[in-house]
């Protein structure tokens, strides 16, 4: 990668990548998400159902096509003739030095989102790690609830319907992440010590909680193609680790999918739980500041745009 030279003053510096080198990231990044886009697909085609990786194709609402799909990110100009196939992609726009992300496309709708999120991840580092909740949040999404409506029916809970319920009022729930709040039923919810709200998101999120740390996933793709897909893909590999921990920890019998149980209704594996959740911040912590930064970027470009365009 080497740096643009001679650009006109006011825009910011890019980057180049030659043809074999965009080439070969390209074809990388590909192999590694088909890790999980082949097997989701062909699971899909047979019609069966994955209770812990559906939820990355179905929850997260990024297709397997699109994540397989290579984009360099802002401020990088692709070289080479092969190059100008990513004109036909929104977004993309030939420059005499290559093809290049449009910070023209980057309209209003998407500064607002791009604002949002830099906001939510710079509160959220900003915090330190609270790893007392210790993923009571699945279970209070099943609590008292008829086996017909609980969410994975096709599953059997591990310690029955009277057993579950009975952890969930045993137990402190801790839960401020709202996207999981909203699941509970309505008899867990007066039992959660916090009542979240979509307008507190900002507010309330920290980096222990294992939903905003596979949500980093999601504001990767929600900011895409402006952020490198080497980073997404980065976000797309510890939320799947983030979810089979999250399973795990859950009431559901996974065995016949070869899960082991993380047993939080004792005192054993809410501290190994702990122990997990830790980790995982820790690993997560990076990737959201690479985030941030890409954040700051995305909205300088734009702002140098706009600033241009009414000169």
């Amino acid at each position: 990668m080497q740096q643009v030279d001679g650009e006109p003053a006011g825009e910011r510096s890019q980057c180049v990548l030659t043809e074999p080198d965009w080439l070969a990231r390209e074809h990388a990044h590909a192999e590694r998400m088909r890790r999980w886009t082949v097997p989701h697909q062909q699971r899909r085609s047979r019609g069966e159902k994955h209770p812990v990786l559906d939820f990355l194709f179905t929850y997260y609402s990024h297709r397997p096509a699109h994540l397989e799909r290579w984009h360099p990110g802002a401020g990088v100009i692709l070289r080479g003739p092969a190059a100008r196939r990513f004109l036909d992609r929104p977004g993309y726009r030939e420059t005499g030095g290559g093809v290049v992300l449009d910070d023209a496309e980057f309209g209003d709708a998407r500064i607002r989102t791009a604002r949002f999120v830099l906001a939510l991840l710079e509160s959220t580092a900003a915090r330190a790690p609270r790893l007392n909740c210790f993923g009571l949040h699945e279970w209070a999404m099943v609590y008292r609830q008829k086996a017909e409506k609980v969410r994975h029916s096709q599953l059997s809970l591990r310690l029955g319907e009277s057993g579950t319920d009975a952890v969930v009022e045993s137990l402190d729930i801790r839960c401020g992440h709202y996207d999981a709040f909203r699941f509970f039923t309505p008899p867990a919810r007066p039992l959660n010590s916090l009542q979240p709200t979509r307008e507190e998101q900002v507010d309330l999120e920290q980096p222990g909680c294992l939903h905003a740390n596979m949500d980093l996933f999601k504001w990767a793709y929600k900011l895409s193609p402006f952020i490198p897909s080497e980073l997404l893909g980065d976000c797309f590999a510890l939320a799947v680790e983030i979810r089979e921990l999250d399973m795990r920890a859950s009431p559901y019998d996974l065995s016949g999918f070869g899960y082991t149980a993380l047993p939080i209704e004792t005192a054993h594996g809410r501290a190994e739980y702990a122990r997990a959740q830790a980790e995982f911040a820790r690993r997560a912590a990076p990737l959201r500041s690479r985030l941030i930064a890409h954040c700051h970027e995305i909205l300088s470009g734009v702002r140098t745009f706009t600033d241009n365009s009414h000169n």
